[in-house]
Order: structure tokens, then sequence, then C-alpha cells
């Protein structure tokens, strides 16, 4: 990286723009979860770098951005390598993609603030019974693998 690296609100305007025009499953505006996993990361006491990777976490798995973009971006080391730990291959098995991500410092809290907003129940509601239950059920697996237990965010709101 030359220079110096790009500040939070130009790498949240950075991905905003890079995913324009996508929605999520329940067909909201992505950019809404970037907003939550970004400050899902600020609240669990992330710094900087994780929150720029927290606004990117997708993007190059989506096709927003390019690898090749990554590699030549702005970002410091950190947040290009939480990037990339976060970001899913093709074919790549849980238990790989989960031992990736506990080998990146930083990592970790990304995902966790990810499968949070994922899993958050106001947000599954709206999906059907079919696909609800597979997301449940894939993002309780990924949260073992992990090791973060069975309750995340949200899952309080849905007990309480």
């Amino acid at each position: 990286m030359n220079g110096t690296p790009l500040g939070p609100d130009e790498v949240e305007s950075l991905a905003r723009a890079a995913h324009e025009g996508q929605t999520d499953k329940a067909g909201r505006p992505y950019a809404e979860h970037l907003a939550a996993v970004a400050e899902g990361v600020r609240a669990r006491g992330g710094d900087d770098e994780q929150i720029a990777a927290a606004w990117l976490h997708d993007a190059v798995e989506d096709g927003a951005l390019s690898e090749e973009w990554l590699e030549s971006a702005a970002l410091t080391e950190r947040t290009k390598a939480v990037v990339r730990a976060v970001t899913k291959r093709a074919g790549e098995e849980p238990g790989e993609y989960a031992r990736r991500i506990l080998a990146t410092p930083g990592a970790l809290l990304v995902k966790e603030a990810d499968l949070a907003h994922n899993a958050d129940p106001a947000r599954l509601a709206v999906l059907d019974e079919t696909t609800r239950k597979r997301l449940t059920e894939k993002y309780a697996r990924m949260r073992a693998l992990l090791g973060l237990g069975q309750a995340g965010p949200g899952a309080e709101r849905a007990e309480a």
C-alpha cells in the first residue's frame, strides 16, 4: 500500500457504492447489512481496521470488488487480511473456512458481527420457513466451528 490508508468514512462510501443496487435475501438494500456488521464490530470493541473490514467483508465474495482491487487498495495489510479471511471460497469446507478466520488476527470479531446480524430473528422472520430453518442451522454450525457458542446477539431478544 502506498500512502495513507482510507479512513472509515471513505471505506463506508466505497463499500456502499460497490454494493449499490444489491439486496439481501429479504429484499433490503445490502448496505443495511454492511452498516449493521460495521456497527456490530464497533459495539464489540473493534478498531478502525476491523470496522473497515466489516464494510468490505462481502465485497470480494459477492463480486462487488475484485481480489486484484483488494490487493492494490489503500487499506492496511491487516484490513486486507481480515477481508480475505472472511471471504468464502468456492467449494471450501466450513471447517477450513473457520480455521482461516481463527488464524487471522481480527477476523473472528468481524465474522461474529456478521453472523449476529445474519441470525437476527427480526431479519430471519421475513424469510420463508424453509430458508429460515436452513440459514438458522447454517449460522449455528458456523458459530460452533468458531467457538462462539449457540446464542449470539439477537438470540436474547428472541427469548425475552
